[in-house]
């Protein structure tokens, strides 16, 4: 992913919920329909790899309720 995209993301992931999903659905409408789809092996793929990460403590899992109680105060 581009720099200019991970900029994008930040900035994005701060804008109210309703805002975000016109956004999501625009950019999915906007994809052609040959756009690649991400495959189940790379799913896969990314699972394995994050669920490494948390057995080999490189990440710390959230519990949901405190993540939800987080998004809850930030977007009330």
């Amino acid at each position: 992913m581009t720099a200019l995209a991970e900029d994008l993301k930040s900035l994005l992931a701060k804008l109210p919920t309703a805002d975000r999903a016109e956004i999501a659905s625009f950019l999915l409408e906007s994809l052609p329909d040959d756009a690649p789809a991400v495959s189940d092996d790379e799913w896969e793929a990314e699972l394995n790899r994050r669920v490494q990460d948390m057995k080999s403590g490189a990440v710390i899992p959230i519990p949901a309720s405190q993540v939800l109680a987080e998004l809850r105060s930030e977007f009330p």
